[in-house]
């Protein structure tokens, strides 16, 4: 048996395939997964950490705002997209997989395309409530569409192809109690522990929000873990700090470019600060984590406060629009849930009952249907 998954641009893409994948390993010894991502990307450097091989084609996103430079870049995207066909092709001959299954990120369409093409069963997931221009274009060709939530079957021009399995959630997620975690992060007292993530490719505006909190919280003294994200957002934040003075060493914050061992992280926390892309949401739920939700507002028909707005409309979380955000205001929502124990456990109470645990085995069942073995 051979699968195909093909994701990429950020963390969210990546983690629900590489749950769906092992599943498969798991249920059919000698399974061969192959992942495709685009060149670049950091899917890159996730993918083998996850232990799987990963091939890349040569493709860029559009850019919707038509200025002489997005229109620059557009013809390049234009251009790229007839080379990653031809990758494409290369690759499912060299990988004749017997499914191929897109979750997000336009890497998924050169490659998803073409299988779809040659008769090979394809799917795709998404986990955001209203669909990417990728998997709009996808839809029309795929076997099943499968999503995250109810209400987005509406935006799909088949509905009868489309599937509610939830997003998934690796199992690293389900691996550690809370003590547990705080034991291996060297945790000796019951302070409460904040996390803070703005992305995998972080965000310059929210970071520079939480070098303001991080200011703070050392002198607060509860622990305080930041990811500041790729690229020139982790030095940026550190000369940030630099400039203000600020010297973390020993004050139980830190403030690392990426987190490998996220599942381990944010099992040890307490109140998680973050985006609202689908894929976090889904492991905030999963492990009842209490969170405030600041929305990235760049995104596709604003699909994150949309999902941020299930959440909170549930009690499980926060929400704050970045608009309406700044280091003081953000420090605040987050202490007063720091302080409030009682707060903290209704909102995982909430989060309970929002969680689909069985997203991965919804989407095991939807693929292995469309396998012709």
């Amino acid at each position: 048996m051979k699968i195909l998954f093909t994701c990429g641009g950020t963390a969210g893409h990546v983690n629900p395939a590489v749950a769906v994948a092992r599943l498969f390993q798991e249920r059919h010894p000698g399974c061969e997964v192959l992942f495709v991502g685009a060149d670049g990307g950091m899917e890159q450097d996730l993918v083998p950490r996850e232990g799987f091989p990963i091939r890349t084609v040569t493709i860029t996103n559009f850019r919707r705002r038509l200025t002489p430079e997005g229109i620059r870049h557009n013809l390049v995207t234009l251009r790229n997209l007839a080379v990653s066909r031809g990758q494409a092709r290369r690759i499912l001959d060299e990988f004749p997989a017997d499914l191929v299954v897109g979750t997000g990120g336009y890497a998924s369409y050169p490659v998803v395309r073409e299988a779809a093409r040659r008769g090979i069963p394809t799917a795709v997931h998404e986990s955001n409530a209203v669909p990417g221009l990728t998997t709009q274009r996808l839809a029309r060709v795929v076997d099943r569409v499968m999503v995250g939530f109810e209400e987005s079957r509406a935006h799909y021009p088949h509905p009868e192809r489309v599937v509610v399995t939830g997003t998934p959630v690796r199992g690293d997620f389900f691996r550690y109690t809370r003590a547990e975690a705080r034991e291996k992060l060297g945790l000796t007292d019951d302070r409460p522990l904040l996390l803070s993530t703005w992305g995998s490719l972080g965000a310059s505006v929210m970071n520079g929000y939480t070098v303001e909190m991080l200011e703070r919280e050392q002198r607060e003294g509860w622990p305080f873990r930041h990811i500041a994200g790729g690229g020139r957002s982790y030095p940026a934040m550190r000369a940030a700090l630099t400039e203000r003075g600020v010297d973390l060493t020993g004050s139980g914050c830190e403030l690392r470019e990426y987190i490998y061992d996220m599942p381990l992280v944010m099992a040890a926390a307490d109140l998680v600060l973050c985006r609202a892309g689908a894929s976090t949401l889904a492991e905030l739920s999963a492990i009842a984590k209490p969170a405030i939700l600041v929305p990235s507002p760049n995104v596709t028909a604003n699909h994150q406060e949309k999902n941020a707005r299930v959440l909170a409309g549930a009690g499980g979380a926060e929400l704050l629009l970045e608009s309406e955000c700044t280091g003081p205001v953000l420090y605040e929502r987050a202490a007063a849930l720091l302080r409030d124990a009682g707060r903290r456990d209704e909102m995982t109470r909430r989060l309970r009952g929002l969680g689909v645990p069985d997203a991965g085995e919804r989407i095991y069942t939807t693929l292995r249907a469309l396998m012709k073995n």
